[in-house]
């Protein structure tokens, strides 16, 4: 069997926090190999992001639009200041749901966090003042950064050790599909022989809400991870999960010892055993991550902040810079976006698989000391005023191929490196903090930057972000954890682990 309770009083089962539980569960799923459940978490988990990069574009193709807009007018100041109100409610929204994903359960927050942002997607499409629109994406991000939390930690508990760091930087990079799909909107909808200005940008937001209806059938398809089922007192169901799991993938359950293709028994499978419990004290979450795991939050926190400032100050300000530097219209503004996200995407899909055969120190170091040094080139030129529009993209889209894994490994690098009981929270804290010191600030900054109407001060703006990137790439190489191809329990041993 997968599981077997180890009990001291045979008269009367013991309480969640004292049961001991010996399991097989991490290392059968780890055994499995790729198959079509695995294909449907991606595809289930990847429509979060696919709704990121929607909002996100969306926020950047429409902030021409929502300039021009008889009825909100903004500024560029403003337009920076609402997109910050998005990453601030992706920051507190990763931080509570975070913290109710590690008590509650990773499936149930799948729809908690999906209703708020449907909710307030919709209601963004109906602004009537800059506050108010404010306020919308501000709930639209909460949502949004809920989910981080509960799909990072699936995406890790359920896909085999050695698929996990190119599944992880897909799903993440499947952010850009969203992307192309939000340029394409806006490319239709602020077309003014098509809409009236004031209307294109709100049909543009009840796109997300739409897209967003979608992923209620796709969540039903993902089951609850067995890993934290088993350390919260439901061994049981873990069990019959897993179970499920295996016989989707071979055609049978694993809880017997294992064959090889001939079916000639291997050695049995390993069991760990766990001292069930129903949560895990702040205290216990708060000694883990920084007095246990101190070097490891270091180097997750300065991967965080370097991508988030790298990434949300630019692409916030994308069409900003396109409008106001090259005189692109505001409805064609998509058409530059759509090679943009191409190599966003493309970034992950082929350097993907490196950070599970060379490993993720030195593909950490080299996505992000390329994007780096690429920026800071980019940006060069881009003050002396060599670049046009087409070339300014193209140059993006190379940068960004190196950015997009790099982004994506800061998420990886957090999730898969400490222990399940504060998996997601650490994801939430991190993203969190690092959202918060580079994301936040980084639109309102370029934002004011991009108000002077002078190039050198956007170059400085470049710079700080490149050299953001470089710090974290010496910070990567140095310090991360090589975690290829191991179990997540060798990585990180649980915090309910019994010796």
């Amino acid at each position: 069997m997968g599981l077997q309770r180890r009990q001291g009083n045979l008269d009367a089962a013991p309480p969640i926090d004292r049961a001991v539980v010996e399991t097989s569960i991490p290392f059968r799923l780890d055994a499995l190999h790729w198959s079509g459940f695995h294909t449907r978490v991606v595809l289930a988990l990847g429509i979060t992001w696919v709704l990121d990069g929607l909002e996100v574009t969306l926020a950047g193709a429409l902030s021409g639009a929502l300039k021009e807009s008889p009825t909100l007018h903004f500024s560029n100041f403003e337009v920076g200041f609402a997109n910050s109100c998005y990453l601030a409610g992706a920051v507190l929204g990763a931080l509570g749901f975070g913290w109710l994903t590690d008590r509650i359960g990773r499936k149930k927050l799948f729809f908690i966090t999906l209703a708020v942002y449907l909710a307030a997607t919709a209601a963004t499409a109906l602004s009537w003042s800059v506050a108010s629109y404010a306020v919308f994406r501000f709930l639209t991000g909460a949502g949004i950064g809920g989910e981080y939390t509960a799909i990072n930690s699936t995406i890790q508990e359920l896909v085999p050790a050695r698929y996990r760091g190119w599944t992880d930087l897909i799903i993440n990079g499947s952010f850009w599909i969203g992307a192309a799909l939000g340029a394409t909107s806006a490319i239709v909808l602020l077309d003014p022989n098509w809409f009236d200005v004031d209307l294109g940008w709100r049909l543009a937001y009840f796109t997300g809400a739409c897209l967003g209806l979608v992923v209620f059938v796709m969540r039903l398809w993902i089951p609850e991870s067995p890993r934290w089922l088993i350390i919260h007192g439901q061994p049981d169901e873990a069990d019959a999960i897993i179970r499920d799991i295996e016989r989707s993938v071979t055609g049978h359950a694993q809880d017997r010892s294992p064959v090889d293709d001939q079916d000639r028994p291997l050695p049995a499978w390993p069991k760990l055993k766990l001292r069930m419990r129903d949560h895990t004290p702040l205290s216990e979450v708060a000694h883990t991550l920084f007095k246990v795991y101190r070097e490891r939050s270091l180097v997750g926190l300065v991967l965080m902040i370097a991508q988030a400032f790298f990434y949300n100050a630019i692409f916030f300000t994308f069409a900003l810079v396109l409008t106001d530097f090259y005189g692109i219209p505001a409805g064609q503004v998509g058409w530059y976006i759509l090679p943009f996200a191409a190599g966003n995407f493309l970034g992950p899909l082929v350097l993907g698989r490196l950070f599970d055969t060379l490993g993720r120190r030195p593909m950490i170091a080299f996505t992000y000391g390329m994007s780096g040094i690429l920026l800071a080139f980019s940006g060069y030129l881009f003050a002396i005023g060599v670049l046009s529009a087409k070339t300014q993209t193209i140059a993006w889209m190379i940068i960004f191929f190196c950015a997009s894994p790099a982004a994506s490994a800061a998420y990886l690098t957090v999730s898969e490196t400490f222990p399940l009981e504060v998996r997601a929270l650490a994801i939430a804290l991190f993203y969190a903090v690092g959202t918060g010191v580079g994301g936040v600030a980084g639109p309102v900054l370029f934002g004011a930057l991009i108000d002077t109407g002078s190039r050198d001060s956007v170059f400085a703006g470049y710079l700080l972000g490149a050299v953001l990137m470089l710090v974290a790439a010496a910070v990567g190489w140095r310090y991360a954890v090589p975690a290829e191809r191991r179990s997540l329990e060798s990585i990180a041993q649980p915090l309910a682990s019994v010796e």
